[in-house]
């Protein structure tokens, strides 16, 4: 209780000075408790603004899109000469996820991970010329197709190999759970391969080609084909008809995949796919394939 209760001015006159002591006091703490809400409040103002700013950071960084991809799979995704990530599937991936507002974050994952990838949530769709196929489409989800392909046999041009017929008793290589895999241990008996031996992508492959660790390499015949135009030691033996397409892949029932198909409609309708085509390819899409035209989403 304040002494003031106690001593009130008209009862003790005497000590009138004592009293506006006090009250100068009092005034006085009132002023610093005016400066001390004043002082909270702004400290919880900027707290407040503080939280804001870092809650959109958080939101934004949710909001990546994390994109797999095996890089080194030219030309769809690979490193230029500063490190940077590009290909046609890099510039098709950073199209959607500009379209859906969202930044796009490409993480390197070996072609056999990225469907265990998918699957656990660990990243929101796949890419790297991966081919639709029914038994694929049972564990996982496509998007439309953008590109038509078939599988091929590359070999070195010293090597004298013509084609798939004079395999028989030769080391082949593929790349580990690819169509291409596939297709080797589906033909195996069939051509008479000696051995097939897997690999994880592309390079260590044509490295091993052109060291004579393996006497021909099956892969996706524009991959090859790119690879080799500069490259005289080797040589496109043989294309091998497989009617495979491409596209994006998703977990099972992913609506991110639907949204993807519906925005690949759209890049199809504008001409984004065909100019993306003619600038890693240097030629425009043919008409009537899945470059060009819009297609049902795929389902088992």
């Amino acid at each position: 209780m304040s002494r003031l209760a106690f001593e009130p001015v008209a009862w003790f006159p005497g000590l009138t000075g004592q009293t506006s002591r006090i009250l100068t006091r009092q005034d006085q703490q009132g002023k610093d408790s005016d400066m001390l809400r004043r002082g909270f409040l702004k400290s919880s103002l900027i707290g407040a603004v503080l939280a804001v700013g870092t809650m959109g950071q958080d939101q934004a960084q949710a909001q990546a899109l994390t994109v797999g991809a095996n890089i080194g799979n030219v030309p769809w995704e690979f490193q230029d000469e500063s490190g940077n990530f590009v290909g046609f599937e890099i510039d098709l991936v950073n199209e959607i996820g500009k379209r859906l507002g969202r930044e796009v974050s490409v993480e390197n994952i070996p072609f056999n991970g990225l469907f265990s990838a998918v699957q656990s949530g660990r990243i929101d769709m796949a890419v790297s010329s991966i081919t639709i196929t029914p038994a694929r489409l049972e564990e996982v989800s496509f998007a439309q197709p953008y590109y038509d392909s078939d599988q091929s046999l590359t070999v070195t041009a010293a090597s004298g190999l013509g084609g798939l017929s004079d395999l028989s008793g030769k080391v082949i290589g593929v790349d580990t759970g690819s169509t291409g895999d596939m297709w080797a241990t589906e033909h195996e008996a069939e051509y008479g391969f000696g051995e097939i031996r897997r690999f994880e992508g592309l390079a260590p492959a044509m490295l091993d080609l052109g060291n004579g660790g393996i006497d021909g390499y099956i892969s996706d015949i524009p991959a090859l084909q790119y690879y080799v135009k500069d490259k005289p030691d080797f040589v496109v033996a043989e294309r091998i008809p497989t009617g495979e397409r491409y596209s994006i892949m998703f977990a099972k029932d992913s609506p991110l995949a639907a949204q993807v198909n519906d925005i690949i409609t759209d890049l199809k309708n504008e001409g984004f796919l065909a100019a993306t085509h003619e600038k890693w390819f240097g030629a425009a899409p043919e008409d009537g394939t899945s470059t060009v035209q819009v297609m049902d989403m795929p389902t088992p």
